[in-house]
């Protein structure tokens, strides 16, 4: 190893996450291009780098710097180029010659020491030697701050916004208890404070380490779809997650309850432990749905009169439950329709639209997602919007979104009609249900039988379990429903019917295959050749759906497979390689997750921007249409012609699309669907799963794989238990 002492002359490069920092550095005679992981070093600085000369290929002889010291400026140049530098605002180059010319060596110790002599200079007042002095100390500080906490393994910029939070009180918070950075700093979760933690020396039976890992197992629990655990099953995860006894655990319920950081609540036998926020979601939840049902006192002839003109005019014609829905519709403030596909739920909100139309009233149609919601435009021929749309997303700063349209600012209609309620979670209901005010009726419209919500919550099937509220169930088939085997069949699959597998159907199509890659041939061959034809359709619209994410037939396999044939490389597609995949120009992507700070916009042929907005969202799905690795930036063009400028710093967000989850298709419809089957866990592989992948399909479901694991997933019943409390909540909140 070689040492190099001298000044940082020029920065060229810093990436801002890691500190990795291309410099020019002045040693002597020699300049010198040096390479590595700098903290926040300034131009003008002096340092003392110990590492080895390397030659790159492009940018020839280079230092490569293993560590650094960083020197204070001895002489009296060293001294003038560091202030003359621009790491300290209001000090020039002229300035700074005048500084030193007074002070000569003792420059630095006067700012130190004696910062009020400053103005002895011309042109600097009292105040002005204060802020310099100010400065250099918070530049000093900061520096010792970022040694400080890089020994526990943080990344610059991590280390920024942790002096940045917390100034000098950094030292004592990481000694006692680094555990405050999960709750204080975005970004940081319990591993990487557990991480530190564990390099600080703080004990493992530590009351801070078990508070919060209490606290983040509920967070996991949350992302599993609870809004609650069970207090048992609680002390058993957090007790496995680190590595302690189930009594140490058990003692910190009560302190944490003191603090109002969990909620416990006694039902029958069980104690529910909640994250505070989640309780008081569904508690708020309960109490608003009971405001909003208030009743109409309308005559049953005037319903049936208005029902009979409407049929008249649109040549529809309604069975009893539909008849029944709209009556409830007119005589409740709150209403959940509910059906599986064919059932004439499209019927019954297009009905419903048009009786409170004719009482001139105002009407808001939204959907969780943007292609629930176009779908809810094309069968209602009125504009729906999505939830988050709707609602007026603001994107907030550093994490806080939040919506425009909430209690203390309403929305401006008589009537909402939300579809594809089974996708809504605890956190988007109780946002929508505050921006409803009561006198607003509420109608919730879908289908139980689907996948949960993929947020913690069981909202839809909470509220029809409370018996609270008027739910009217559609079991008809309608006619020209009976005639397509995908609906068929789904509701087959429902009732845990056998399923006729002879493909004598014109929509629905088993292929018996017994091995992941041959399956994934007929796959590949189905989305390429056959099936855009049958369905006149690009192999871009067919959605293959898998039940898992790992595995031969996974999300994660089948997706690198898929790109390879649907979009393979081309000299004139740019890629950007990151971590197991590459993107590429042409790929059909989706986001991943909630990003409520990202801006699209909409724009002409020409350029012109007709539309904006805030917010992508998980399961959000497009096309990368330009990678630029000089801006490093990754456009993507979503539905309805929203375009995303990604950074490269976000591309974790994004995934590839050609095959996705089961339960990430949820609210979507596609011309056709793939779904390759051969094996799985039993909790996953079940009824639900099966019955929703089916439903995803507007013209041809093609499954292709083992028909014995269709078969028992159609009887197994078993579904992974959510818990949530909304049931209970609705329940206690008697008006």
């Amino acid at each position: 190893m070689e040492k190099l002492a001298g000044y940082v002359e020029h920065i060229i490069y810093r990436n801002t996450d890691n500190g990795y920092t291309v410099l020019n550095l002045v040693s002597g005679e020699d300049e010198i291009t040096c390479v590595g992981i700098f903290s926040t070093i300034a131009e003008g600085e002096n340092i003392e780098a110990t590492g080895d000369y390397t030659d790159h290929p492009t940018y020839g002889t280079q230092f490569k710097v293993v560590s650094f010291e960083e020197k204070a400026p001895e002489d009296q140049e060293a001294i003038e180029r560091y202030l003359g530098s621009g790491a300290i605002k209001g000090i020039g180059l002229a300035m700074a010659a005048r500084i030193v010319r007074r002070f000569r060596e003792d420059t630095f110790r006067i700012i130190e020491e004696e910062p009020e002599r400053l103005a002895e200079v011309k042109g600097i007042s009292e105040r002005k030697a204060m802020e310099i002095a100010s400065q250099v100390n918070e530049k000093r500080d900061l520096r010792q701050a970022m040694i400080f906490l890089q020994q526990f393994g943080i990344t610059m910029n991590l280390a920024v916004k942790i002096y940045n939070k917390y100034g000098q009180e950094v030292y004592g918070i990481l000694k006692e208890n680094p555990y405050r950075l999960a709750d204080d700093i975005e970004g940081v979760g319990f591993r990487t404070a557990d991480d530190i933690a564990a390099k600080a020396g703080i004990r493992t039976d530590s009351d801070f380490r078990v508070r919060s890992g209490i606290l983040y197992t509920l967070l996991q629990a949350s992302g599993e779809g609870h809004t609650f655990l069970p207090q048992e099953e609680l002390t058993a995860k957090t007790s496995e997650l680190l590595g302690i006894d189930k009594d140490i655990i058990e003692k910190n319920y009560m302190d944490l309850s003191i603090d109002r950081k969990i909620i416990m609540k006694q039902s029958g036998e069980q104690t529910q432990i909640y994250s505070a926020s989640f309780y008081y979601m569904e508690a708020n939840t309960a109490t608003m749905l009971r405001e909003l049902d208030i009743a109409y006192d309308v005559a049953d002839a005037e319903i049936e009169q208005r029902i009979h003109n409407i049929e008249k005019q649109t040549g529809m014609q309604l069975d009893e439950h539909q008849v029944q829905a709209v009556k409830e519709a007119v005589r409740n403030g709150l209403l959940v329709i509910t059906g599986g596909p064919g059932t004439g739920k499209t019927t019954t909100i297009n009905t419903i639209i048009r009786y409170f139309e004719m009482e001139g009233m105002d009407i808001f149609l939204a959907a969780p997602t943007g292609r629930a919601a176009k779908r809810m435009s094309e069968t209602t021929g009125f504009e729906a919007r999505t939830i988050h749309r709707m609602l007026e997303l603001n994107g907030g700063m550093e994490g806080s979104a939040g919506f425009e349209r909430n209690e203390t600012n309403p929305l401006e209609t008589d009537l909402v009609i939300i579809d594809e309620m089974s996708m809504v979670d605890i956190t988007l209901m109780n946002s929508l249900l505050k921006a409803i005010a009561p006198g607003t009726r509420l109608i919730l419209v879908g289908d139980i039988n689907q996948l949960p919500s993929v947020g913690p919550g069981s909202v839809l099937k909470d509220i029809i379990q409370s018996e609270a509220f008027n739910v009217v169930m559609l079991t008809k088939i309608f006619r020209q429903a009976s005639t397509s085997d995908i609906i068929v069949n789904a509701h087959k699959i429902n009732r845990g019917e056998e399923v006729s597998l002879d493909n004598k159907s014109m929509d629905f199509f088993f292929l018996k295959r017994y091995e992941a890659d041959i399956i994934i041939n007929v796959v590949l061959q189905l989305v390429k050749q056959k099936l855009p034809k049958f369905v006149d359709a690009t192999p871009y619209d067919i959605q293959v759906l898998t039940p898992m994410r790992k595995g031969l037939l996974g999300v994660e396999r089948l997706n690198g497979i898929l790109q390879q044939y649907l979009n393979p490389p081309d000299k004139s597609k740019r890629e950007k390689e990151h971590g197991d995949m590459v993107f590429r120009e042409g790929d059909k992507v989706m986001q991943t997750k909630n990003n409520y700070q990202l801006e699209w916009e909409i724009r002409t042929k020409f350029g012109l921007t007709v539309d904006k907005g805030m917010g992508i969202f998980n399961g959000d799905m497009g096309i990368i249409t330009e990678i630029n690795d000089f801006a490093e930036t990754m456009t993507v063009e979503f539905d309805e012609g929203r375009k995303v400028e990604y950074s490269y710093k976000l591309l974790d967000e994004l995934e590839l699309a050609y095959a996705i989850t089961i339960h990430k298709s949820q609210g979507s419809e596609y011309p056709a669907v793939v779904i390759p089957l051969l094996s799985g866990p039993s909790m996953l592989m079940n009824r639900n799963l099966l019955y929703t992948a089916v439903t995803r399909a507007r013209k041809c479901v093609t499954l292709v794989g083992n028909d014995t694991t269709f078969n028992q997933m159609i009887q197994n019943t078993s579904q992974q238990k959510r818990y949530s409390g909304l049931c209970d909540r609705i329940r206690e909140s008697v008006l």
